[in-house]
């Protein structure tokens, strides 16, 4: 389907693009944190291909496949590369480690006979040993000529070649043959974990090794391949892209004659069906219901269970026939006319209903998920309590169902943004930020400033964070240390700048010992204090800023704090160690959002305003609080915009006004998403094999340009810390697969917490196949194998893929 809003050039930014869902959506442990419980967590829906062994397939044939438009070029590692580049080079260039159906890369026997870390001191060293059989198109074979080339092109370090991206590349130090041209020695100036994902596609040295055939020669043709298909022909006037058998190819022999790819607009994929046009499509819902409706057109009785004709009974068609037939000529010739037209629509109807019946909906849920990105750069959402109030606000599971339930889809929704259930790194670390709770997001509301009268009401003395806030902070600072007692989270907080050394992350751990200690001793008390099992239970979720709510005075006040904040501190940091792995430590100045206000924790069970009506919405200092919802407003975006009005209703609950902007699909992504004139929208992240590599430039911090503007690499809501940073740096470096994921789930807790983003669900896979093709459909993260791919040994070999279609 088409991915609108998608920024060019990110093809591998994270090693693919932000999607904008739109239809199928294409245009997502603290207390309540499910955890993986120290297992592999499995993916959450398998793929659907109809799979068949390749003796039980015809030999020739051709299947045409709908891509959105002629790629505007087959250079991957360029800006403006997209999926249909993706797709159409995976048939006709090396991948070395394609993904299986869990998500994980893993070695094709094609290319590779192995590949593996040989040395780790002093330097990392990578021995690459080649098929002997790999040659590309030319007859040459691939060897270490084609990684060199590669290597220089992408590095970085000669401009003259333009390139979206070098993640990986700029870490080599240099490339060696080995014993023969067949064995490549890659050495690493800096270790790097996400190696296995270099060089896929691998391109031929007469592409990379000069940068006029890299910048403009590779971009509307490849002569030299090494796929099981060849480039044959690119067509932009009819829109096709044909490729055809590699007769040079030494792994199975491709089942398809030859694959045509052709641009098909999503709004119009139902219509290509019908026509038979297409043999494989991704479809929206709408277009998929079609394809299943078509397949119950006839009732038991052979009349039409829906369209034209359809809710005519036997006595109205008796009393038709009789009129038609009367003496009463008007009558009779008008409803002669009426009865001719009711056959046409029949039978135009009927036969549109069988030729989509000659297809079916393969479905699976997309390696991608559907987020609710909160802009922080600016406004209300700049103070994290904002922020985390919208996501308490949000019932996720009830997102995830409105969406993929009507299709019959697994609807869990996303606890990871850096991996999805089935991936070796994906823990659930959702709760760091904690599930829906409207009493809770109206505490974290009104410990920011926002009331129900606010909008009305002029700036007062004192708010979250003030002067007051603080002289009541040093008093209670001073009755502490007169007391002989440390407080809890001072503790905690020694540690705040933890992760800069080993040493700091020893420094942490053993302060949030003590801390914890400190903590349940205070709970204790707390409880007898308040008799609240519940809230001594369901400890606060939320880590806000440097104010020190256990030294607050305990009087009552509009909105109580918790009466044992210390203990509360500490209990939400030895939370976070249970997501993290970390020492129980204070979220300090690397874990501070830029913009961000300073503010207390709301525990679970705090006492809260009441729900907002919408004539009576929450403010601040005269300001209604209000926040500007950017939706696309395409055709193909109705779904989308459902979730949206959903997620309105939700934040209403709460006293939050959001209004929604719609604007054109075409501007959505680059003119609001990018460029950061939005509060919250909704987009796609695709998932990935390499987080280390893939999600840093979406999550990294943003910093400040000598202009004064932001520079944001990806990271399009402009949340981060130095911290996150840190955490994907290490992981990135480490080479023991364990400590990297581990370091990995760490960063994405901390993700979590900053609630700058909301994954929602996993988004929908819909693909109409022709119901004789096999071992095609909706892959799921597994990558295609093309030669694979073929019609049941029923159909002719060379005949085209439908007997209804001309244009093949």
């Amino acid at each position: 389907m088409a991915h609108l809003g998608v920024p060019r050039g990110t093809a591998r930014q994270r090693r693919s693009v932000a999607l904008l869902a739109t239809g199928v959506l294409t245009i997502p442990a603290l207390a309540g944190c499910s955890s993986d419980g120290g297992g592999r967590v499995p993916v959450a829906m398998g793929q659907d291909i109809a799979p068949a062994a390749r003796d039980r397939l015809a030999d020739g044939s051709t299947l045409t496949w709908a891509i959105d438009a002629v790629p505007a070029t087959l250079n991957a590692f360029q800006a403006d590369a997209d999926g249909a580049t993706t797709r159409i080079t995976g048939a006709l260039l090396p991948t070395l480690f394609p993904l299986d159906e869990r998500g994980e890369p893993r070695l094709d026997p094609d290319y590779l006979e192995s590949a593996k870390v040989i040395e780790r001191e002093p330097k990392q060293v990578v021995l690459y040993k080649l098929n002997q059989r790999a040659v590309w198109s030319d007859g040459r074979e691939i060897g270490a000529p084609d990684f060199v080339a590669q290597w220089r092109a992408l590095s970085g370090k000669d401009s003259a070649f333009w390139t979206a991206r070098n993640a990986g590349y700029e870490r080599i130090e240099k490339i060696e043959r080995g014993k023969d041209d067949l064995q490549v020695r890659v050495t690493f100036s800096k270790p790097y974990a996400d190696w296995r994902g270099l060089f896929s596609p691998l391109y031929p040295k007469e592409v990379t090794g000069a940068a006029g055939t890299f910048n403009d020669g590779a971009r509307t043709t490849l002569k030299n391949t090494a796929g099981p298909f060849r480039l044959g022909s690119v067509d932009k006037g009819k829109g096709t892209v044909t490729l055809v058998r590699d007769p040079r190819w030494w792994g199975d022999r491709p089942k398809l004659e030859s694959l045509v790819f052709r641009a098909v607009k999503p709004e119009d994929r139902a219509d290509a069906l019908t026509e038979g046009s297409v043999d494989v499509a991704d479809v929206d819902p709408a277009a998929a219901h079609s394809v299943a409706q078509a397949a119950r057109y006839r009732t038991g009785n052979g009349q039409p269970a829906h369209g034209p004709g359809a809710d005519i009974t036997p006595a109205a068609a008796l009393r038709s026939w009789a009129v038609a037939h009367g003496s009463d000529e008007k009558a009779a010739e008008a409803a002669q006319k009426a009865r001719a037209e009711n056959r046409e629509a029949v039978a135009a109807y009927a036969a549109e209903q069988k030729a989509l019946n000659r297809f079916a909906v393969r479905k699976s849920l997309e390696p991608a998920y559907t987020q609710l990105a909160l802009n922080g750069e600016s406004g209300p959402l700049s103070d994290e309590r904002v922020r985390r109030a919208v996501a308490r606000a949000l019932d996720r599971q009830e997102l995830a169902d409105a969406v993929l339930k009507p299709l019959g889809l697994a609807a869990k929704p996303p606890g990871s943004h850096l991996a999805l259930a089935g991936q070796p790194v994906y823990k659930d670390a959702s709760g760091a930020l904690g599930d829906q709770d409207a009493k809770e997001a109206r505490a974290l509301l009104a410990d920011a400033g926002w009331t129900t009268g606010g909008a009305v009401q002029k700036p007062g003395d004192t708010k979250a964070g003030s002067e007051a806030d603080k002289k009541a902070d040093e008093k209670t600072d001073g009755d502490a240390e007169d007391a002989g007692k440390k407080p809890a989270d001072e503790a905690a907080g020694e540690a705040a700048d933890q992760d800069k050394d080993e040493a700091a992350d020893k420094a942490g751990k053993d302060t949030g010992a003590t801390a914890d200690k400190a903590a349940d001793k205070d709970a204790r008390a707390a409880d007898k204090d308040e008799k609240d099992d519940k809230a001594s239970r369901d400890e606060g979720l939320y880590i806000v800023g440097d104010e020190k709510p256990g030294d607050r005075d305990p009087a009552p006040r509009a909105l109580a704090t918790a009466p044992a904040a210390a203990a509360q501190s500490a209990a939400v940091l030895r939370q976070v160690a249970a997501v993290t792995g970390e020492g129980a430590t204070r979220v300090g100045t690397q874990d501070k959002q830029p913009g961000g206000a300073p503010g207390a924790y709301a525990p679970q069970g705090t006492a809260a305003p009441a729900p907002a009506p919408a004539s009576n919405r929450l403010g601040k200092d005269g300001k209604p609080l209000t926040l500007r919802f950017v939706l696309p407003s395409g055709p193909g975006s109705q779904s989308l915009r459902g979730v949206g009005e959903k997620i309105v209703a939700m934040l209403d609950a709460v006293g939050i006004g959001a209004q929604i902007t719609k604007v054109s699909d075409e501007s959505y992504f680059k003119d609001h998403i990018a460029s950061g004139d939005y509060d919250m929208a909704l987009y796609s992240w695709p998932a990935t094999a390499y987080p280390a590599t893939d999600g840093r430039p979406v999550f990294a911090k943003p910093e400040a340009a000598t202009d004064g503007s932001l520079l944001v690499e990806q990271n399009y809501t402009r949340i981060g810390s130095d911290h996150i940073d840190q955490l994907f740096d290490r992981a990135v470096s480490e080479l023991d697969a364990k400590t990297s994921g581990d370091l990995l789930k760490q960063a994405d807790a901390r993700i979590w917490a900053a609630a700058g983003s909301i994954p929602l669900y996993q988004r929908p896979q819909l693909v109409a196949v022709d119901k004789k093709l096999r071992n095609v459909g909706a892959f799921g993260f597994a990558s295609p194998r093309y030669q694979d791919i073929g019609f049941l040994g029923g159909q002719a070999a060379g005949s085209t893929a439908s007997p209804a279609k001309g244009t093949k």
